[in-house]
């Protein structure tokens, strides 16, 4: 297991962003490896230095071979509250700026990195930061979106916790429904071009299951590399053990095909 190692950035509007970069097994600084940049959820988490079994865990995204970089974006804990609060009523923008810069960071600064082969993953807010740049950029080769707001409307009206949506886009959606429409990624379906990996559970009452069936439809209609990965036993996360290896084993196979 490496180490990880941190970085600064120069994020939107000229701010400092921080984050993680992790090595594969076995690495050699001579070679150059595929990259896949890790977006965390809530959007008030954090990527730290620990061991996470749950989510994305650190060493399973670099062990077949890949170097990943886990970014904590505007909305992140730990930088101070006017850092958290920069991503209310603004989701798709300076958040999506810090991403977009910490990728272009790495693929600059790390010689080992193959910045032709690049992909993007996550879950929850992180899957609705997957959902946002496949509708505004085709750098990355593939995508994982796992349990990610698709659709903000439909979201708000069957989710199990309305303060979410009524903190980060500063009401309901009658009351500002212009923030809604904004920071929807459906709205920008057409655009949609990576091959993208869709994964969500049943019993999903943070971000209903049906936000990923409306994301693959508008993939699947528009010819777009897509595969739904369906847990009928699951919630927000996926925890079973044998769900746990097919969602890796799922994950691991979408990205050998497009970045090997």
């Amino acid at each position: 297991m490496q180490p990880l190692e941190e970085f600064w950035f120069e994020g939107a509007e000229g701010t400092q962003v921080h984050g993680f970069l992790l090595k594969p097994p076995f690495f050699d600084p001579g070679e150059k490896y595929p990259v896949i940049c890790v977006i965390h959820g809530g959007p008030q988490g954090m990527w730290g230095d620990r061991f996470m079994t749950r989510w994305f865990t650190f060493e399973l995204v670099s062990a077949p071979g890949y170097v990943s970089v886990f970014i904590n974006p505007r909305g992140s804990q730990g930088y101070g509250q006017q850092f958290v609060d920069e991503v209310s009523t603004d989701y798709g923008n300076r958040c999506y700026v810090d991403v977009m810069k910490g990728m272009d960071f790495v693929c600059q600064e790390y010689a080992f990195v193959d910045s032709s082969k690049k992909a993007v993953m996550g879950g929850s807010f992180g899957g609705y930061m997957v959902n946002w740049i496949a509708g505004h950029t085709d750098r990355f080769n593939c995508a994982v979106s796992h349990a990610g707001l698709y659709n903000l409307v439909s979201f708000y009206g069957a989710t199990e916790e309305l303060w979410f949506p009524e903190w980060d886009m500063g009401r309901t959606p009658w009351e500002t429904p212009e923030g809604y429409s904004r920071w929807s990624p459906h709205r920008f379906a057409q655009n949609f071009k990576t091959p993208l990996l869709i994964t969500h559970g049943q019993q999903d009452f943070r971000v209903p299951v049906e936000e990923s069936m409306q994301l693959f439809t508008a993939c699947q209609r528009q010819g777009v590399p897509s595969r739904f990965i369906y847990f009928p036993d699951e919630g927000h996360v996926i925890e079973h053990p044998q769900n746990v290896a097919l969602w890796w084993d799922e994950i691991h196979a979408w990205f050998a095909t497009y970045l090997r």
